[in-house]
């Protein structure tokens, strides 16, 4: 009787430890909760002081107090900042932590906004875009370090999609909640630099109170330290001895893969193309929405010229369904031929771009609202499969860090491009140039219409 009881029922040690773990499960469920909410707000904060210099540039034109032109040349000074700063601060949050690099990021943004805000002198412009442009870039890379260091891999898919949520949140608010209180509540643009300053201040304070960097710092064990902690059906709820945990020693990454993975599969390096080509039309609109939309239309109040460009951030946030129709549609309608949806996006693209001086013309704030939802529609969707499912699957499994970053690389040089011409030319050749980048790109990716990736 004795030997039949102890192989039925759990000894006190299996129920304590079983208890253990249930408790360890629901204090980091409260972790991730607080994380992800956490990491959220921050991402979206950072679009605050960001697109304050897209709302001022209406008043800062009017003024005077700056030309078109330098105020492109600026814009390309903050992008090459920030790209530069896309390698830089992924390594210096490893070591130091998201907690200092991020909430280092948030303080200094927050002070370049403000020192743009009471500029005296055209000169410090530059140097304060050129900071602007490294902090900004502090957030993705440490906030998505966040996600890793709190989710297990079975849920850190999930909880990376619904992140990427933030950023669609903040370009579409940022420019609109500063344009109205630069231009309706204190009639002055440098208000768009405070008013943004304020609301990353805010977040910063939050981000500082509330931020841990892993479970450690909480009493909890590492998610890929602890058996019990990860989310999987079969793993043991009953066990009188600890599971093996095998570590794998971290892989540093080096600039040398990017070059490998293009070498890898010449698609990489067409891919790499075609995104340089693709982004600058994105760009143009997220920096210049407001001025290119009172080009069109100057009988438009300041506010109103604001609120326009919202539609296209708005396909950016609920057009997070394009980004998964569009890879379903890769999947099952194509085979997985990634190719075929990019190049379909591509094309309406193109007739979106180039419909411009058309819908222009007409003076219908409808009509231009309406052209600028479908720019963003298809423009956000081909760039999720180009940046994301398409980089991964060239790359293959081997290769795919390197492929993503050569690609992304690429479309961050073409953003460039994005803040910098609209300072020299009109809407139209503007929308023109890049109807014919987008044609270029769709040319490109033709050829390769029934490609697949090559094996690892």
């Amino acid at each position: 009787m004795s030997d039949l009881r102890n192989t039925t029922e759990p000894d006190d040690t299996t129920i304590v430890a079983t208890g253990k773990v249930t408790t360890k499960r629901k204090e980091l469920f409260k972790w991730q909760i607080r994380i992800f909410a956490l990491s959220w707000l921050a991402y979206a904060a950072f679009y605050f002081p960001r697109q304050a210099f897209s709302s001022a540039k209406i008043g800062i034109l009017d003024e005077g107090f700056l030309t078109r032109h330098t105020l492109g040349l600026l814009d390309s000074a903050y992008l090459a900042a920030y790209a530069v700063g896309q390698f830089v601060w992924g390594a210096m949050t490893e070591r130091f932590g998201t907690r200092v690099v991020v909430g280092g990021g948030m303080v200094m943004a927050a002070i370049a906004a403000m020192t743009m805000g009471i500029a005296p002198a055209v000169w410090l412009f530059l140097p304060v875009m050129i900071v602007q442009g490294l902090s900004q870039s502090t957030g993705w890379s440490g906030l998505s370090k966040n996600i890793a260091s709190f989710f297990t891999l079975r849920r850190r898919g999930r909880a990376m999609g619904l992140f990427s949520t933030s950023y669609a949140f903040g370009g579409l608010v940022a420019a609109p909640v500063t344009g109205w209180v630069a231009y309706s509540l204190f009639d002055s643009w440098r208000w768009a630099f405070f008013s943004g300053a304020a609301i990353m201040l805010a977040a910063f304070l939050a981000f500082m109170i509330f931020q841990r960097n892993s479970p450690q710092e909480v009493g909890l064990p590492g998610i890929d330290e602890d058996p019990s902690l990860l989310d999987c059906e079969h793993a043991p709820r009953k066990t009188r001895a600890p599971i093996a945990v095998v570590k794998v020693q971290n892989k540093k990454f080096s600039p040398m893969e990017l070059l490998a993975a293009a070498k890898h599969d010449p698609m990489v390096l067409r891919l790499g193309l075609v995104y340089f080509l693709l982004k600058p039309a994105r760009y143009a609109i997220l920096l210049w929405g407001p001025v290119l939309v009172l080009d069109a239309m100057p009988h438009l109040d300041a506010v109103t010229a604001i609120m326009v460009p919202v539609a296209f951030g708005l396909t950016g946030l609920t057009g997070l369904i394009a980004p998964i129709a569009i890879g379903w549609n890769s999947d099952t309608l194509f085979k997985a031929r990634r190719v075929p949806p990019t190049v379909i996006c591509l094309g309406m693209l193109v007739l979106a771009l180039a419909l411009w001086p058309v819908v222009t013309s007409q003076q219908s704030i409808v009509l231009l609202t309406v052209l600028l939802s479908f720019v963003g529609l298809t423009a956000y969707g081909a760039d999720a499969m180009i940046s994301g499912v398409a980089a991964v699957d060239f790359g293959t499994a081997k290769y795919a860090t390197g492929a993503t970053g050569f690609i992304n690389g690429c479309g961050s040089v073409g953003a460039i491009l994005g803040g910098l011409l609209p300072g020299f030319f009109s809407g139209t050749v503007v929308f023109n140039l890049f109807a014919a980048a987008a044609l270029l790109a769709a040319l490109m990716l033709l050829p390769s219409w029934n490609s697949r990736p090559a094996s690892s």
